[in-house]
């Protein structure tokens, strides 16, 4: 096939004719925001993941920093994430004046490593100072070590904030994610997540007083109830603001068609399951590392991400990127380290203080992998791919 071929993504929503009705018909409602369509949207998301309450954002940037002000995170407070993820995971931290530290990941599967944390977590109470809470990220939509996190977090006296970003509907244990373990779990619903709602997220949790608190920043900390004012009531007119909220509301445009692509998550989900098998056979010969396989864990699959083994090809990374992009391949790098980025290393990090963290970055490619990929599609990213690692 020829570099004249049409650009593959190394990701694309999947909008169906449904969807768009689903949309339309919010578009003619009487509500484009506070109508009926998101609390179904959560009623759904809730019971399709196991949770008891969830609750839909704006996106999981806004859900992240409620999680962390749920908790009480502020200045004086200390959370710890995975260097390997998207900048939102940390930033959260500093939007609440708290501090930021990171622990390495597990080399084989990406995820926060937890030897590492538990040596972190074992030198820290030595110090004398502990984290307030640790955001693990589900990278690429495999589930962390959430019942080993959870042992910790008791033991320890931290909260976790679970960024399941990529992991909607994801399964650890045989349960999904955002059910059981984590004390908050973070979902993305951006355009290239496993389902949309254009922009959005959602946050599940078992206990209601924090789905109560989350409610209240969601919505500039405000109440109507009347049986939750602090004051005698005035009039039908009044409400009051109990707290420092923030506007994180979803409108009914993004919950409707969320709502409906919640309907096909199974479906979505097999599709990518199914494309990430084939990737691991078609695969298997070249000079790659391939994604960890974990028993009792139900990856979501939302990036399929590779390793250029070095020392198997002279071929770098950035030459097999530069090749696939002008072959017409989308492919990417997920992530930079954050603790690299210029920002943080103006706060005190620097190179070489995450060092599994930052050897996968080196090595790093992500490919293509959406349900409107074809097989066709797939064959030509592993022809390219191969040709590439050639040199």
């Amino acid at each position: 096939m020829s570099s004249e071929r049409r650009f593959i993504p190394y990701s694309r929503q999947e909008v169906s004719a449904e969807d768009i009705a689903a949309v339309t018909a919010v578009l003619q409602s009487d509500f484009l925001t506070q109508g009926p369509v998101t609390p179904q949207f959560e009623h759904a998301f809730a019971q399709r993941h196991g949770a008891a309450h969830a609750l839909a954002v704006a996106n999981a940037t806004a859900g992240l920093h409620m999680a962390c002000l749920a908790f009480g995170v502020g200045p004086g407070s200390l959370v710890w994430t995975s260097p390997n993820s998207f900048l939102a995971s940390a930033n959260c931290a500093l939007y609440c004046g708290a501090d930021i530290d990171f622990v390495d990941i597990d080399p084989a599967t990406r995820n926060m490593g937890l030897a590492a944390l538990a040596a972190k977590l074992e030198q820290a109470k030595q110090r004398g100072r502990l984290p307030d809470v640790v955001i693990p990220v589900d990278f690429a939509g495999l589930p962390c070590d959430l019942r080993e996190m959870r042992g910790l977090a008791d033991r320890y006296g931290f909260r976790i904030v679970e960024d399941a970003s990529h992991a909607t509907g994801a399964a650890y244990e045989g349960q999904p994610v955002g059910s059981r373990h984590a004390d908050i779990t973070v979902f993305s619903l951006h355009a290239v997540k496993i389902i949309t709602a254009g922009e959005g997220g959602m946050l599940t949790t078992a206990d209601a007083e924090i789905a109560e608190r989350l409610r209240l920043l969601r919505s500039h900390g405000m109440v109507r109830d009347a049986g939750q004012f602090t004051g005698a009531q005035q009039g039908g007119w009044v409400y009051e603001q109990q707290l420092l909220g923030f506007n994180y509301r979803m409108t009914e445009i993004q919950a409707a068609l969320g709502l409906s692509q919640l309907q096909r998550l199974d479906a979505l989900q097999a599709r990518r399951q199914q494309m990430a098998d084939r990737y691991d056979r078609l695969l298997a010969d070249l000079p790659l590392i391939l994604p960890a396989r974990v028993p009792r864990r139900t990856s979501a699959w939302h990036l399929y991400v590779v390793e250029i083994d070095g020392s198997r090809t002279p071929v770098a990374r950035a030459e097999v990127f530069d090749r696939m992009r002008a072959a017409g391949i989308g492919v990417h790098v997920h992530y930079i380290p954050i603790h690299t980025q210029p920002f943080y290393r103006a706060r005190g990090f620097s190179a070489g203080d995450f060092p599994l963290a930052e050897r996968y970055y080196q090595r790093a490619l992500t490919l293509p992998l959406h349900p409107g990929l074809t097989q066709d599609d797939q064959q030509y990213v592993v022809d390219s791919l191969r040709s590439a690692l050639a040199g």
